[in-house]
């Protein structure tokens, strides 16, 4: 057999399919194989450029092919698409990231360690507590409607609400154990919130390029701490611009014969990274507008345009900065303030 310069691996829970080219292009290698198969075949495998869709698990697969003295490549899969000869099955799939692999235009996803998982993992577990604890409060407000209780909005209030739900005769002793099997749900669910915010803002402290993204306003910890764990490798960015596209925060682009024509954002990357910059956003929005303090570009901003958009807009900048100080390493300062407000990028 000739020797393999490249191989593109589809992969699954169990199986694994193989495609290797040789030095003149030439299909060498179209091999499935089994989950113990593959790690085996690879071990005496000689060391070669492997490429992996970037999916769930590809970060282990790469660091354990890495750690058999191979060199591995992580490829967006909307970047694979392109290559899938016909009909889409795994052979045609490591066929394609073989191909897309080559190109000298190609862009790869950097490969995490596992604590920059597990720290991302922390994220991901304190949003979805935070969803059932919105839909746990949305499921208590309605029920407790039906009896004629409420309270004003907010969270704060809910465990207002679940009191008067036990204080008040009119409610059928049903209802009553039912509110407070809730009311005990919901208290667990605080707990432990509160436990992953105390992990998260002890990762963060131990971070100093988190301390560093904190202190750009309308970025806040959270927005800190998904930049540094989504963004491992910010160097890969050549500009502010393309960050920012990368997360979805540019117009879609569909011109041609020489007529711009612009959209809506792409919505393209990390749909949270996304959410967390615009909610920061709204956020400095909403305080300029309250004390009356903005800068005339954001101010003109908003007079021209709705606040939704203005908060997409200066969510674009915050992004910016926030890769310029995370390429550079420096802090932030009035220099950054001033490019942020007035567009400078």
């Amino acid at each position: 057999m000739e020797k393999i310069i490249r191989i593109g691996m589809d992969t699954s829970k169990h199986v694994f399919q193989l495609h290797g080219v040789d030095a003149a292009e030439k299909p060498v290698l179209r091999k499935k194989l089994r989950r113990k198969e593959m790690i085996d075949f690879f071990r005496i495998c000689p060391p070669t450029v492997i490429a992996i869709e970037a999916c769930g698990g590809s970060h282990h697969w790469a660091r354990l092919l890495t750690d058999l003295g191979h060199e591995v490549k992580l490829i967006a899969p909307q970047l694979v698409k392109p290559y899938v000869k016909r009909s889409k099955n795994d052979a045609a799939d490591a066929e394609a990231l073989c191909e897309a692999m080559s190109r000298p235009t190609m862009r790869f996803v950097p490969v995490k360690a596992a604590d920059e998982q597990a720290a991302t993992m922390l994220v991901g577990v304190r949003d979805r507590l935070i969803r059932n604890r919105t839909q746990l409060a949305n499921a208590i407000r309605g029920y407790a409607a039906e009896f004629g209780i409420s309270v004003a909005k907010g969270l704060a209030h809910i465990p207002l609400l679940l009191e008067r739900t036990q204080s008040d005769e009119t409610v059928p002793e049903l209802a009553r154990a039912l509110f407070a099997s809730q009311a005990e749900e919901y208290a667990q669910l605080q707990e432990k919130i509160t436990d992953v915010d105390a992990r998260l803002m002890a990762w963060q402290r131990a971070d100093e390029r988190c301390k560093c993204l904190n202190t750009i306003p309308g970025i806040g910890p959270i927005g800190a701490a998904l930049l540094i764990m989504k963004t491992p490798a910010p160097e890969l960015f050549r500009s502010g611009r393309q960050f920012a596209a990368w997360i979805g925060l540019t117009p879609k682009d569909h011109s041609t014969g020489g007529k711009l024509r612009l959209g809506r954002i792409t919505k393209a990357g990390d749909e949270a990274l996304r959410a967390v910059l615009v909610a920061g956003a709204t956020t400095v929005i909403q305080h300029a507008r309250r004390h009356g303090k903005t800068s005339p570009w954001l101010a003109e901003l908003l007079n021209r345009k709705p606040s939704k958009l203005a908060a997409v807009a200066l969510a674009n900048k915050m992004a910016r900065i926030a890769w310029k100080l995370m390429v550079t390493g420096e802090s932030y300062n009035a220099k950054y303030a001033s490019a942020l407000m007035v567009g400078a990028t």
